[in-house]
């Protein structure tokens, strides 16, 4: 294992396309957007001054690349940017996903070929990721995160529909073992086999207003939900995804991670597309991070000696930062539309905001069309 006298500096490695997402209401488009896990996530990332390289893959007609400067995608000739599109109606409370096309998927060869990173991300959404791609990715980063998406979905041949297969018929489950977190969603949770696979990774169950539970062989635990008012649940347990990890990764005991998680999976669901918040805001979340570092980068491969899984006493402080936190955010962020109401871009925005508000979406799972097992 590579020593590293700044372990905190350790860089990352994200695996997932980036795609173009169309949400439409009652049939008709209401907003574009950047879409894909590794969009999400490398707001979250950046906001939190953690570095790390990101392999994505996109077509030439990747209409983001101005804004995707930082972290630029792998842009294939001879494909299409994956594209989603996702349908909100009156007649239905949850979003109905399909993917519409898919670029190339993300092949080992794609994967920096030297050096090691401290933590891995396979964030696939459109089945860009592969078993041999993920395997690479256990063998070259010192700790894995997987969202289980990446891994279970496949599309319907016809419509491009989510469907699901489980995750012991998926190809990955011999990977197990040697992932040290695994991401689901309450709907996807019953393709996984909780019970079995908690006895090889830790698992993260998100449940949208309702927090999220993490199991380990050992135990399981609820982790309390931040308030939201919710625009839009697309990318929220990618924000989720990328607050848990970058909590870990910088040192915090799970149980305090999984809150950061429900914190950013918060604030992303009060907007169409990544969330973005001021270095001032982020920084903020920062100090109170760093007040709550029980070590620097933990050696996540001797799980079983160390103790970030047992819930800190005073996690009710941590909670109420965050919260005073949000408030500000919230605030600033309402400020700032009341300011610019006579943009035309602003009236947009809040035009679509309104047009995409259902009273009762909080969950960012999509239902599969086909019988769970």
């Amino acid at each position: 294992m590579v020593t590293d006298t700044k372990p905190i500096t350790r860089r990352g490695l994200v695996v997932g396309n980036y795609c173009h997402d169309v949400l439409l209401r009652d049939g008709l488009v209401v907003a574009h957007s950047l879409g894909g896990a590794a969009s999400f996530i490398s707001a979250v990332l950046d906001g939190l001054s953690v570095p790390y390289h990101l392999v994505s893959k996109v077509g030439p007609d990747f209409a983001y690349a101005n804004i995707t400067t930082a972290h630029p995608p792998l842009v294939v000739p001879t494909s299409s940017t994956t594209l989603f599109h996702a349908y909100f109606g009156s007649e239905h409370h949850d979003r109905v996903l399909k993917r519409v096309g898919s670029c190339d998927p993300i092949r080992p060869s794609d994967l920096p070929r030297d050096g090691r990173f401290g933590f891995g991300m396979a964030v696939g959404v459109g089945g860009e990721i592969l078993p041999e791609t993920l395997e690479r990715m256990v063998e070259i980063c010192d700790e894995v995160f997987v969202d289980v998406q990446g891994l279970i979905r496949t599309f319907d041949a016809e419509d491009g529909s989510v469907k699901h297969v489980g995750l012991k018929e998926s190809g990955f489950f011999h990977l197990l073992p040697r992932i040290g977190f695994l991401k689901a969603s309450g709907d996807e949770a019953s393709f996984v086999d909780l019970e079995e696979v908690r006895k090889w990774c830790c698992v993260v169950v998100t449940h949208g207003k309702d927090g999220c539970d993490v199991c380990w062989k050992d135990g399981c635990f609820r982790v309390a939900p931040f308030e939201a008012d919710q625009v839009d649940p697309t990318g929220a347990g990618d924000c989720f995804l990328g607050g848990f990890a970058a909590g870990v990764v910088q040192g915090l005991a799970v149980p305090d991670a999984a809150l950061l998680g429900n914190f950013f999976g918060s604030l992303a669901v009060a907007q169409v597309g990544p969330p973005k918040l001021e270095f001032s805001l982020f920084q903020m979340v920062k100090d109170e991070m760093h007040k709550r570092k029980v070590q620097d980068f933990p050696c996540l491969e001797r799980r079983d000696e160390w103790l970030g899984f047992r819930k800190p006493p005073d996690q009710d402080q941590f909670y109420a930062s965050l919260v005073a936190a949000k408030a500000i955010i919230m605030c600033q962020t309402l400020e700032s539309e009341w300011n610019l109401l006579s943009s035309p871009k602003a009236v947009e925005h809040n035009n679509v905001k309104a047009r995409l508000s259902l009273n009762s979406l909080h969950e960012e799972s999509i239902p599969s069309v086909d019988d769970k097992p």
